[in-house]
């Protein structure tokens, strides 16, 4: 049984600390979303508001409405495509580093 904890312990040890290595890093998600909003987020992208200015909190209402289909203009599904492949942790670091353009 003390093997079993032990070995399970470590297991775990490493988990967490491979996981702390692949967090999101705002910067280079936002390299694809550069394409269309500018690397300083202050393009307009499809006729909508530019990046640059919004919150945190903004941006990450966004992404979430992006994800459930009831965000965005007639030119959405670009968008709701990309918000889907992100994890929370994703949305979270972006969100971070959008609001710091």
């Amino acid at each position: 049984m003390k093997k079993l904890v032990m070995v399970f312990i470590v297991s775990l040890s490493l988990a967490l600390a491979a996981s702390a290595g692949f967090a999101a890093d705002g910067k280079t998600l936002y390299a694809k979303c550069a394409g269309c909003h500018g690397a300083d987020g202050a393009k307009t992208a499809q006729g909508n508001k530019p990046l640059k200015g919004l919150s945190a909190d903004a941006f990450t209402k966004a992404m979430e409405g992006y994800k459930a289909k009831k965000f965005g203009g007639p030119k959405k599904a670009i968008m709701e495509g990309l918000a889907a492949s992100l994890s929370p942790a994703d949305v979270q670091a972006l969100a971070a580093y959008v609001s710091k353009l």
